[in-house]
């Protein structure tokens, strides 16, 4: 070949070059997008294990600010060990689900005041959200559905993490 020939070959080789080196970006970002979530999923339960009684104690304050149940006031929660995370299907946002029992009572002058149901034990799921990279709650329970069974429930909305 000479040199003109190999001349005319370049301009043709340009297009599958471009689209090779794309494909390679597309799946080597994928890659790296993945990795990242696996990163940033671990840091979070990490987070959560080193932070969990002060949230304990957050989830606590937030719920019983709420006002729900009505007529009820937040008295104590028994926590389980275990935690489910899970992400948010639409936002990729990490979640956590952790179950706890818990007691209530009546506030003096509702209408809960006086019914023998209030003293029973409440079973529930309480939700945490990590965003900005700290956990945080807004009081959120799933109640009379353990973490599983929540998750079962809500599964449109939130996949397990694994």
């Amino acid at each position: 070949m000479s040199a003109m020939e190999v001349g005319d070959i370049w301009p043709w080789l340009i297009p599958p070059l471009v689209l090779i080196a794309g494909g390679a970006a597309v799946y080597f970002g994928r890659r790296l997008r993945t990795f990242g979530r696996e990163v940033n999923a671990a840091r979070a339960r990490e987070l959560f294990r080193l932070q969990r009684e002060r949230l304990e104690a957050q989830f606590l304050r937030a719920a019983g600010a709420t006002g729900k149940p009505r007529g009820l006031r937040w008295v104590d929660c028994e926590w389980e060990d275990p935690v489910t995370f899970v992400r948010d299907r639409a936002t990729g946002h990490l979640a956590a689900f952790v179950g706890v029992t818990i007691q209530f009572e009546a506030i003096p002058g509702s209408d809960m005041e006086g019914l023998p149901a209030v003293g029973n034990l409440k079973n529930a799921s309480a939700v945490f959200f990590f965003h900005g990279g700290h956990w945080q709650t807004v009081g959120k329970a799933v109640f009379n559905l353990n973490p599983d069974e929540a998750l079962r429930h809500l599964h449109n909305q939130y996949e397990p993490l694994t």
